[in-house]
């Protein structure tokens, strides 16, 4: 939530916040604001998009400066509280939550200081002028001051008189950029491609010096911090819309190649291996007694996925947690279970939270399944799995999920292997089908002329219902997640064996159902909770696979066929037309496809 833009160069750098800020909105988009020294400090602040601010910022010229994306938190969208925030000669930009804010806030009004906004920001900044007045160098006031607060933040400094910008971070995420004759920082990567591809990550605590020459590292308690360099793999192209309309569509679409991607290791010749988690999977796996998955919103909905898969093939037992819940309740640990983290960020944090304490508990076997290499989960856990799905910029996730599910399914195989629950024959004919499914998920797209048609008739609906049973549950979740985030349309999701202990209540004419209808042993049953629908007035949208039995063309009855029917690994397919449906019926009722009201990427917040 919320992104940050910092440079300092030898040219002029208002282009390269604002653009920094663009590549960022899909974090925040209630207001955005900058500071630049010119050579005295110069703030603009603005509602809405980075647009509004683009234009207020015509003109302006400087050669350091930093500027913010709000998401909010604390305080209501409006000029008086987007970032960044001054005391004095100085500005702050924060993203993050200050826990101890109010007891911080009543000890500065004491002390003089009057508050302008409702932000727990400005208590940094005001907190830091406190600082400096005993301690004048801005570097080590910078140092002390965020000793001093509790939660999470990620915060850039700029100060008048000041030749650098100082930023820290602790649990929201922050790099820096090193470039031909600047030095950058973002919450993102994708936000400093255009200067520069070489990056350095912070570690949680650490304080660092931007200047023209280069950059300076601290830990917690002031002593030099080297931390590595890497060249982001990431191209212009990944994070540019194109022929599309939306990043969403795009994504939507990206997912064969992302699939391919993400199962690229299992290519050719290649069999099942621990060794896909990392080095130490064998010896990590291999006394494994149960599976722990740890994720929220729709990684939550991957994980539940794959209970039944690790379940059913492994022989394991598999609970799921939203990592929100797990973590503040009482729980009995075991330290030969796997804890598997989900998370397209990998900074999550409450997925991140959640590992942390199941560690502090003694359980040691960890693993994260993230899109992004170098996020805080990837360094918390033992081992790793990166989905390589490239940049995720539409809010509603798309291809992060199908190639969670790609990595999930390779996950409960290998403990099905290594359990000698899996013959040489099941493990070929598994293999056959993760390498296909590039192809099978491209044939499905095809799909999108006649879903564009199914949007059009109920877009206009206030309520939807789907259903699912068994591993397509989850997706029958995802579903109704997807169409609520980005179309407003108050939706949720039932085991169709639910219908008849409370929502089949809610059915008539105006409650479309979708179901979910593979061609799996629950076929049979599924067809029977669709008659119930049927006979409650309640008209059906059910997407079937090609050899599934379901009957089209009755009153109130439209049935959509994928390509192929894909057995286990089905759930991947059949998520697929439910997010173009989504798509679609946004569309329709003109919502803002890419930024849905009240949500943004990344949560970095509680």
């Amino acid at each position: 939530m919320c992104g940050i833009v910092a440079a300092i160069a030898g040219n002029n750098i208002v282009s390269v916040l604002i653009e920094g800020l663009t590549r960022l909105e899909y974090r925040g988009y209630d207001s955005a604001g900058l500071a630049v020294l010119n050579p005295n400090l110069n703030r603009l602040r603005s509602v809405g998009r980075v647009a509004e601010l683009a234009k207020a910022a015509d003109g302006l010229a400087a050669n350091s400066g930093i500027a913010h994306t709000r998401w909010a938190t604390h305080g209501v969208p409006s000029e008086r509280n987007a970032h960044p925030h001054i005391s004095a000669g100085l500005a702050v930009v924060h993203n993050g939550i200050i826990e101890n804010f109010a007891e911080i806030k009543q000890e500065l009004t004491v002390n003089g200081y009057v508050f302008t906004s409702d932000t727990d920001t400005e208590v940094v900044a005001h907190l830091l002028q406190e600082t400096l007045k005993k301690t004048p160098d801005l570097f080590e006031a910078v140092r002390l001051t965020t000793n001093r607060l509790v939660g999470a933040y990620a915060i850039a400094v700029l100060k008048e008189g000041e030749d650098r910008i100082v930023v820290a971070r602790n649990g929201a995420p922050l790099l820096l950029g090193i470039g031909e004759g600047g030095s950058y920082a973002a919450s993102d990567a994708a936000a400093l491609l255009q200067v520069t591809r070489k990056m350095i990550y912070l570690e949680d605590g650490d304080v660092a010096e931007l200047r023209r020459d280069g950059v300076r590292i601290v830990r917690p308690d002031g002593s030099p911090a080297d931390r590595p360099n890497f060249e982001s793999s990431l191209s212009a192209d990944a994070v540019e819309l194109g022929k599309y309309r939306h990043y969403m569509q795009k994504e939507i679409f990206e997912q064969p190649q992302a699939l391919a991607n993400t199962l690229e290791m299992i290519a050719g010749g290649a069999g099942l291996s621990p060794n896909l988690f990392g080095t130490a999977a064998p010896e990590i796996m291999e006394d494994v007694e149960g599976v722990l998955i740890i994720a929220c919103g729709t990684s939550y909905h991957a994980g539940l996925v794959a209970r039944y898969w690790i379940e059913q093939l492994a022989g394991l037992p598999c609970q799921v947690e939203i990592a929100s819940e797990y973590r503040y309740r009482t729980s009995v640990p075991n330290p030969k279970l796997l804890v598997v983290a989900i998370s397209q960020s990998g900074e999550t944090a409450d997925t991140l939270a959640a590992v942390k304490h199941a560690k502090a508990l003694g359980m040691h076997k960890t693993l994260t399944i993230c899109n992004v290499p170098e996020s805080a989960l990837i360094r918390e856990a033992a081992l790793k799995f990166l989905t390589r799905a490239g940049p995720e910029i539409g809010v509603a996730s798309t291809k992060a999920f199908t190639t969670q599910l790609a990595a999930l399914a390779l996950l409960a195989l290998v403990l099905a292997k290594q359990r000698g629950r899996l013959s040489e024959d099941e493990e070929t004919k598994h293999l056959v089908a993760l390498r296909h499914l590039p192809v099978a998920v491209t044939k499905t797209l095809t799909l999108e002329p006649e879903i564009e048609k199914w949007a059009g008739r109920f877009a206009g609906k206030q309520h939807a219902l789907f259903l699912g049973r068994g591993h397509h549950y989850p997706i029958a979740l995802e579903g109704a997640l997807k169409l609520k985030e980005i179309s407003y349309i108050h939706a949720e999701a039932y085991p169709a064996g639910e219908l008849k202990h409370g929502p089949l209540a809610l059915v008539d004419k105006d409650m479309p159902v979708i179901s979910v209808a593979p061609n799996d042993t629950l076929l049979e049953k599924l067809k029977s909770n669709l008659q119930e629908v049927k006979a409650r007035g309640g008209e059906l949208y059910v997407f079937a696979d090609a050899d599934s039995e379901v009957q089209d063309g009755e009153e109130n009855v439209h049935v959509l066929r994928l390509p192929e029917h894909y057995g286990l690994l089905s759930p991947i397919l059949h998520v697929v037309p439910l997010q173009l449906l989504a798509y679609h019926a946004a569309l329709v009722k003109g919502t803002d496809v890419d930024k849905p009201r009240n949500l943004a990427k990344s949560v970095t917040v509680e």
